[in-house]
């Protein structure tokens, strides 16, 4: 993208923004609004036109989901801007609801990740250009859910598909995957290609379908023994 990332904060600890702004600042992207609740976030959008939003998941009003209301309410008032809802719950509930609307330029991370500043930076980027980026830990939980139930067909990937099914629904492209499993380019559509005919999800196409495709069976599978 052309010229530094416009981004808006929002979150009712004064000393969160502060901190997120410095790390965001201190690698060139611009922060043009803080907020400390759903509706000046809302407002500031508006006005500002952000080109990604980082909410924390519970804000006031109601402190229950604002930072998923904000994500779906978005897809209208500024479908360009990506939003990253920032959460201490493991979870996965949460991340499905924030990809109910589509998973394109939406992501979820733990509020941990903040601490290491180059994973936060890299959600940003790959938001803002239309990706979608999902916690690892998110993703560990549905598929160690899934994998213990007998009848599951995740019994039918091998190992190494179930380890590329999780870079799948973390949003990774097939070049994040194979660095990350130190794979050929090959090696990962091969095994893309034989885990979504096993799963029948073979018509997710770009990235952000196959993040929401993989994190929807994972869901659906697994609903009964979904971590607390």
């Amino acid at each position: 993208m052309a010229g530094a990332l416009r981004v808006a904060l929002a979150d009712d600890s004064l000393l969160v923004r502060e901190g997120i702004a410095q790390v965001l600042a201190r690698n060139g992207m611009e922060v043009v609004a803080s907020c400390k609740d759903l509706p000046s976030l809302l407002d500031a959008v508006d006005a500002e036109q952000p080109d990604v939003v980082l909410t924390d998941i519970r804000m006031p009003p109601t402190q229950k989901d604002e930072g998923i209301q904000a994500a779906r309410l978005l897809r209208e008032r500024a479908p360009s801007a990506g939003v990253i809802v920032l959460s201490q719950f493991v979870d996965p509930s949460y991340a499905l609801a924030l990809l109910e609307s589509g998973s394109d330029r939406r992501g979820y991370l733990l509020k941990e990740r903040v601490h290491d500043g180059a994973q936060l930076l890299e959600a940003v980027e790959t938001v803002a250009e239309g990706g979608s980026v999902i916690d690892p830990r998110v993703v560990e939980a549905l598929v160690s859910a899934n994998t213990k139930a007998q009848d599951s067909p995740l019994a039918e990937l091998t190992p190494r598909e179930l380890e590329v099914l999780g870079e799948i629904a973390q949003g990774k492209s097939n070049a994040a995957i194979g660095e990350s499993l130190v794979l050929t380019k090959r090696a990962v559509e091969k095994h893309i290609n034989a885990i979504f005919l096993k799963l029948n999800l073979s018509d997710a196409g770009d990235v952000s379908k196959r993040v929401k495709a993989a994190l929807l069976f994972l869901a659906e599978d697994g609903r009964g023994d979904s971590p607390s």
